[in-house]
């Protein structure tokens, strides 16, 4: 098997990895959701050391991922967890970070808020969410190529696509998470960062 490459890991890793050495400054634990290659996973440990991170996915990824934890040999990575963000249990508790990239906008919907529930249950009070990639405002896109992006995302997923900030921050504040930053990144990304102030979930 080959190692599995992603471009787009090598173009957003510093970008993000500067946001991340801001916000998780004081952090230990961070659960990476959908970690795909495994690239971000051992980019971010490496420059990262003072956390601890577990990257996750479905089992069909566990492979690959593990072919870039056992070529970078770093102590402060875990084994792949197989996650399904769909489950009502998650193998991993009391973390006090959590990021995902690109993850929400090609899963459906219903996926989305059992991420969130997931998060809730996951998530320590004080604990961060950080999440990564295009998201809309308003129901508007923020660019052409956003756009262009979405449709392309609905041809070969008609239950994925790029998601408004406000619906998800709606999911988060059910969870007990309040918007702490959002960043303005390259191609018309974004990272989006919470901070849980509630062990318990709000009231609708």
């Amino acid at each position: 098997m080959q190692k599995p490459y992603a471009e787009s890991c090598d173009q957003n890793r510093d970008v993000i990895l500067a946001v991340l050495r801001e916000i998780l400054a004081d952090n230990k634990q961070v659960l990476e959701i959908g970690s795909g290659t495994g690239q971000h996973a051992v980019y971010f440990a490496k420059h990262l050391a003072h956390l601890r991170w577990h990257p996750s996915d479905l089992v069909s990824s566990h492979a690959g991922i593990n072919m870039w934890l056992e070529e970078a040999r770093l102590d402060n990575v875990s084994k792949p967890l197989d996650i399904d963000v769909a489950s009502a249990t998650w193998p991993i508790s009391n973390v006090d970070a959590i990021f995902s990239a690109n993850a929400v906008h090609i899963m459906s919907w219903q996926h989305v808020e059992k991420m969130f529930d997931g998060i809730g249950r996951t998530l320590e009070k004080d604990g961060k969410l950080c999440l990564y990639g295009p998201f809309n405002y308003n129901g508007t896109y923020t660019s052409e190529s956003n756009a262009r992006f979405d449709i392309w995302l609905k041809e070969r997923d008609p239950v994925s696509g790029i998601r408004d900030f406000e619906t998800l921050d709606k999911l988060a504040k059910k969870q007990g998470l309040s918007l702490l930053r959002d960043y303005e990144m390259p191609a018309n990304n974004r990272v989006l960062v919470w901070k849980r102030t509630s062990t318990l979930p709000t009231l609708k």
